[in-house]
């Protein structure tokens, strides 16, 4: 049985993640796949996401993953990546889709009368490229990291969460908005820590010893 189970639900840059997690850890063996009990009997799971909320949401459900997601969610270290963050939420405007429900809160699209940096020049929807993350509290994924690092971002949409404590970083585009959230076991990030070289390696090495505990 896997240390580490990846969540294959037919999209998202799912081998890109697990060779990341082997290259932090490769005394664990990182597996994925879309086996309910072999999720089910990994320490520690990692839902990535790439696409459209939509289509996420549907490949969990024909795979019947959602309630081994939901389960593992509330029990074990449990790092989403990208879509893997947003579909933890209750709804997104992409679709709308509903989403899983196990945080409070919404995922909004970047509003296009906003995009305006402090030039101001128009900023492109989806927002691409690497940014500086401010980190909102301690944490221990955040071991290690310096405040401001950069990380890689690809997406149009954002989570804004209804509980201001569950954020725990931010990055700015042209505004503020939260780009990690926590709470308890749960840890996920809008930015993509696999592609994110030394700071995303080193925020995937402390999901890999962490024990589930903020």
């Amino acid at each position: 049985m896997p240390d580490i189970a990846v969540i294959d639900y037919g999209m998202g840059n799912l081998r890109s993640v697990a060779k990341a997690l082997a290259h932090v850890a490769p005394d664990r063996h990182v597996l994925v796949t879309s086996d309910p009990e072999v999720i089910l009997s990994a320490q520690r799971v990692v839902l990535p996401g790439q696409s459209a909320m939509p289509d996420c949401i549907k490949g969990l459900d024909e795979r019947g993953l959602r309630s081994t997601v939901l389960d593992v969610a509330a029990t074990r270290p449990f790092l989403g990546i990208c879509l893997g963050l947003q579909m933890l939420f209750e709804m997104s405007e992409e679709g709308p889709t509903a989403g899983l429900s196990v945080l409070h809160g919404r995922v909004e699209r970047f509003r296009y009368a906003g995009m305006i940096d402090g030039s101001g020049e128009r900023l492109k929807v989806p927002h691409m490229g690497w940014s500086p993350v401010h980190q909102s509290r301690a944490h221990p994924l955040w071991a290690g990291i310096e405040q401001g690092a950069r990380f890689y971002f690809a997406h149009s949409y954002h989570p804004v969460p209804e509980d201001a404590a569950l954020t725990a970083a931010t990055a700015t585009y042209p505004t503020p908005f939260t780009c990690a959230i926590a709470r308890a076991n749960i840890f996920a990030t809008q930015f993509h820590p696999e592609k994110s070289q030394r700071a995303g390696l080193s925020l995937l090495a402390n999901f890999v010893a962490w024990d589930g505990r903020a």
